[in-house]
C-alpha cells in the first residue's frame, strides 16, 4: 500500500465511485461539525475534534469502513446498523453508500460526548 503525504492524497488514490463516498462522508461531518480537523493517520483519514479521534474511514476491494472509534457508541447505535455488516469497531457500507448524515452526525456526538468534548 502506498504512503499518502495527506487525506486529499488518499482520496485522489481512490477510484470511482469510492473517492466519492469517502469524499461525500467527510464533507458532510465537516458541515456538521465545523470545528472537526481531517488528519492522516494510519495512512487514512481519521477526524479530529479537540485533538480526539472521533470518527475514521477507510476503503478495501469491496466496501468502505466507517469508524466511530468506540465500541460504546458501537453498542449503542447498533439497533440504527442492522443493515449493515458490523464488527465491535466499524460499520461496513457500499461504496456507492447513499450516506446517511443524520447517523453519521449522531454518531460523531455520541462520541464527543463519551469524550467530553
Amino acid at each position: 500500500m502506498a504512503k499518502f503525504a495527506s487525506v486529499e492524497d488518499y482520496l485522489n488514490s481512490l477510484e470511482s465511485p469510492k473517492q466519492e463516498t469517502l469524499r461525500a462522508v467527510l464533507d458532510s461531518i465537516l458541515k456538521q461539525f465545523p470545528e472537526a480537523e481531517l488528519k492522516l493517520a494510519w495512512n487514512v483519514p481519521q477526524v479530529q475534534i479537540q485533538g480526539k479521534y472521533v470518527f475514521g474511514v477507510n476503503a478495501f476491494k469491496n466496501h468502505l469502513a466507517l469508524a466511530p472509534w468506540s465500541e460504546a457508541v458501537m453498542a449503542e447505535f447498533a439497533p440504527r446498523l442492522a443493515g449493515y455488516e458490523t464488527t465491535k469497531g466499524l460499520i461496513r457500507i457500499p461504496v456507492d453508500w447513499d450516506v446517511d448524515e443524520h447517523l453519521i452526525g449522531d454518531m460523531i456526538s455520541a462520541r464527543k460526548a463519551e469524550l467530553g468534548i
